[in-house]
Order: structure tokens, then sequence, then C-alpha cells
């Protein structure tokens, strides 16, 4: 069925067509309101006394790739009543088709909200350019700003975190609603009164998911007394691994002495391992002055005046955090391991050779690493008496013992399992933390009091120690549904909306843009 079509169907059902022309690159439509009366904005008594008429010139949703500008006949009406002020007025037309004052129409308005909302200023100024709607970057950030609403819902389980304006420089704090998936607010820092200020005037919040660092336990205690806490599982999770990776830094020593590699011979190491063996022998004589001052009772703070150096490294040597020979890294040549191995019993023992017969299977490293593992591997089969075996990093130990051994190499399950036998206490921690991570999987409640007993004379007791201090937030993370993953996923979109804009936006446009999107 054919539809006809009306020149007033283009624009908004309250006004009529009187004209309409063509300009170079837009359409002049001529319109004036259907109404014969408008109620003053003072007093509300409707008149019809028309004293004068002035054109108003705004933008309308393009046409056929035009843009579309009306020029509006607008009334100005004398008030009737005589106890009004307002003796001369301009006929309104209301917030739902042309508010006052404005220079676009409401449902133009709109699309320029949507477009500022999606990407920002200066990429939705060029959008909307091509769209024929232009508009200023400075415009849509206006419009974005002046339409931004916060949410009015009572809230009763949010998630809190930080997030950066700038790394290790400037954090503010983010609040979400967790029922909604929604973000309430943005705080322009993390301070333990400000955060306790805005906790302080939501006093429905029965549910407080959180992380274990920062204040935001202490605001929430203060603020919400009677509010559950409940720490995020992920990074409990995380922290275990990460005390369990210092535990492994810690016994670094032990752990070169059980698989037989105290003795480093210098003719038998590489260039580069040459000079990381170097810094070794230096950061030895460090290590040694620190430990001596630490041992007389000296504290940290004292010892880094003295000797010159920062408290953290203080700190790392004092926590035996700096033991590492050669600190070595995964290397892009592990997972091809056996496959060189594999060439070298064949007879190729050439470093280039080796590196194209790698790459030919889908290797993606250098020459370079492939010619200096061969250089070791030739050296070690000529040493006779002292053969050189290289520790691997405390972070390729604490992997190997926490995946499972049908992944392993047949050198590295003899190499763990010499760790294991060599250093009992660490074989100690590593179940501790498969205890751990158990419990918060299966939502063993009942387990935690005795693993914080025993974790607390472990190689992990300043861990064990931290789950004590928030035992009760972290007893509700294992019998809780609620968790403040959700929060990180709205700091990610948080971050690219941040990065969108340069970096350079204030803390009302990114919480409205935030908003907004919602």
């Amino acid at each position: 069925m054919a539809v006809q079509f009306r020149f007033s169907n283009l624009i908004p059902p309250e006004l009529a067509i009187d004209s309409v022309s063509e300009a170079a690159d837009a359409l002049i439509v001529c319109a004036r309101a259907l109404t014969t009366s408008r109620a003053c904005p003072q007093c509300g008594t409707a008149s019809s006394r028309v004293h004068s008429r002035y054109i108003r010139t705004v933008l309308d949703l393009p046409c056929s790739g035009r843009k579309v500008q009306l020029c509006v006949s607008t009334r100005r009406f004398a008030c009737i009543a005589s106890h009004c002020r307002q003796n001369i007025f301009a006929e309104r037309f209301g917030d739902d088709m042309l508010s006052t004052r404005a220079r676009r129409t409401a449902r133009l308005e709109c699309l320029v909200h949507h477009l500022g909302l999606a990407l920002g200023g200066r990429p939705a100024a060029g959008f909307a350019k091509r769209m024929m709607m232009p508009v200023s970057n400075d415009t849509l950030l206006r419009v974005v700003r002046r339409r931004a609403q916060l949410p009015t819902e009572p809230l009763t389980v949010v998630g809190i975190d930080d997030w950066a304006y700038r790394r290790n420089c400037r954090y503010g704090t983010i609040v979400c609603d967790l029922e909604r998936h929604r973000i309430v607010k943005l705080l322009p820092d993390r301070e333990v009164a400000t955060v306790e200020s805005f906790l302080s005037s939501h006093r429905t919040i029965e549910i407080l998911s959180r992380d274990r660092g920062g204040g935001y336990g202490q605001a929430g205690a203060k603020a919400l007394p009677g509010a559950v806490q409940v720490a995020d599982r992920w990074h409990l999770m995380e922290n275990a691994s990460a005390a369990f990776l210092d535990a492994v830094r810690k016994s670094m020593r032990d752990i070169r002495a059980a698989i037989g590699t105290t003795t480093i011979n210098p003719k038998l190491l590489t260039a580069a391992e040459r000079l990381q063996y170097e810094g070794f022998l230096q950061r030895e004589d460090t290590n040694a002055a620190v430990l001596t001052l630490h041992k007389d009772g000296v504290p940290i703070k004292e010892i880094a005046r003295r000797l010159g150096h920062s408290r953290g490294l203080v700190r790392k040597v004092v926590r035996g955090l700096r033991a590492d020979v050669f600190r070595t890294r995964e290397s892009t040549l592990d997972a091809w391991l056996p496959d060189l191995e594999a060439e070298w019993a064949n007879g190729c023992r050439n470093g280039a050779e080796l590196w194209r017969h790698l790459a030919a299977r889908g290797f993606r490293g250098s020459l370079r690493v492939v010619t200096e593992w061969a250089t070791r591997r030739r050296r070690a089969e000529q040493a006779t008496d002292q053969q050189l075996q290289k520790a691997p990093s405390a972070r390729t130990i604490a992997r190997m013992m926490t995946i499972g051994r049908n992944h392993l190499t047949k050198a590295d399950t003899v190499a763990i399992t010499a760790i294991e036998t060599g250093v009992p206490a660490l074989n100690a921690v590593r179940q501790l933390i498969d205890r751990f991570h158990s419990i918060i999987r299966t939502k063993a409640i009942a387990d935690l009091d005795p693993w914080i007993e025993v974790a607390s004379e472990s190689l992990v007791a300043s861990f064990s120690k931290g789950i004590a201090n928030d035992r009760d937030a972290v007893g509700a993370a294992i019998i809780e549904p609620w968790s403040n993953g959700q929060t990180e996923g709205q700091v990610n979109k948080l971050k690219l909306v941040k990065r969108q804009m340069y970096g350079r936006a204030k803390i009302d446009l990114l919480e409205a843009r935030l908003i907004g999107a919602n």
C-alpha cells in the first residue's frame, strides 16, 4: 500500500508548515504553532492576546542527506492577569519538542546526546558533521554534562574499587550497583573520609563488596557498621599465589642447594650471564651490609639513610627477596626445549641451523636466543669437572610446583622433586596455598580458621596475618554470592572512556558518559 509523503511529517507534530524552500545544502522550513493561546510562565494564566512575533531559527533532524532548518514564527503574548508582573512573554513549545532558548529540537538534542556519550567530543563532532548535523565538540560535551542524571534508586548491594587517573600518581574511586549492573558514582579520590561521606548518605546499603587494600574496609566500618563487607574472591586467589611466589623467592638459596647449582664457574657463562653474575656479586655485598645492620636492631628507615638505598630495596633484603643469581625470566624458548634437545641429540650443533628448523615449525623467537642456548649447551658438554646447571627463576619454579606433573618434562619433574625433598618448608607452603584455593572454590568456611592457625607458622605468615585481620570479609567472600568482579569490569569500561578522551576529561564528564551509557 502506497504511503503519501507530506512535509508535515518532517517537523514536530505541534507545528504547521507555512513554506518550504531550498538553500545550497539545507531545507528551510517556515513553521508556526497550531495552538491559539499559551500559558504565562509566571502565573500560568492562558492568554490569546498576541503582542508581536519574531523568527526563531533552530535545527532539526536531517532529511535525505541535507540539513533541515526550522524558522519558527514565535509569538509574544500579553498576560491578561492583572496581578501578574510578567506583562509580555514569549510562547513556550515544551521541553519534549523545543526547549527554552534551545538551538536544536528535542529529538535532535537527544541524538547529539547519544553521540556524545558514545564517542566523546572530537570524534562525535566529526561523525555528526558527516550526518549533516554540524555541532562542535565543546557543544557535544556541554550536552552530555547538562543531560547527566545520577541514579536515584536506593542502593542495597554495592561494589567499590579504585581506578587510576594516572597510575602510581593519582587515584579515584568507583561505586557500582551490583544488583542493577551499573555505575552510580565516581569519587575524586580514595581517601577514607571521602568514601565514608558517600556511604553515610546511603544508609540502605546492606552488602559492601571491596578488595582488601586501601581504606575501604575502614570507611565501610565507620559509615555502615551493620553492613556485611565482602572481600573480592579473585584478589584472594591472586594474593595467595603472590604469597607463594614470595615464599619461593625467599627460598632461592635453599633451592639452588637442592638442585646442585650453588657453584658458578664464570668461564662457563655467556656474555649476558656474566654481566648478570657480576651484578649478583654486587647485590650480595649490599645484602650483607643491610643484613648486618638489621641484625644489630637498626630500623629500616635508618638503614636506608646510612647506606643511601631506598626503603623498598632495604625491605626486600630484610624479607629475603633479593637472592636470585641470574634473575631469569620465562623465555620464548621454553616450549621448544624438547625439540632443541632432539635436534641436538641428532647431531645438529649449529645455532643458526637449529633456529631455521624451529622457525619452520612456527617458532617466532629471535636467532640470538637459540644461539645462546647452543653456546651454553656446548660449554656444558665440554666442562668435565664443573657442569653448568642454571637454576630456573622463582616465577618458573612457582609455576612448575603448582601445575600438574603430567604437564612437565622429565627434567623439570626431576628438578621439582629435588626441590620438594630438599626444601620441605616450601613444599608445605604449596600445600597450604592449594588448601586455601580449595576453601575458596568449595566454600568450606569451617576450614578457614584451622588454615589460618597452621599458615601463621609457615613462610606465608604475613599473608595469613592479613587474612586473620580481615576475617569477616574473607568469610563473607566464601559464603556470599557477591564479589567485586563486576566492579573490575566497570573499571575497564572507565579506562576505555578515559583513553578515548586522551586522559583529559574531568570527573564530572567521565561520570556523565559512564552513567548515561547505562
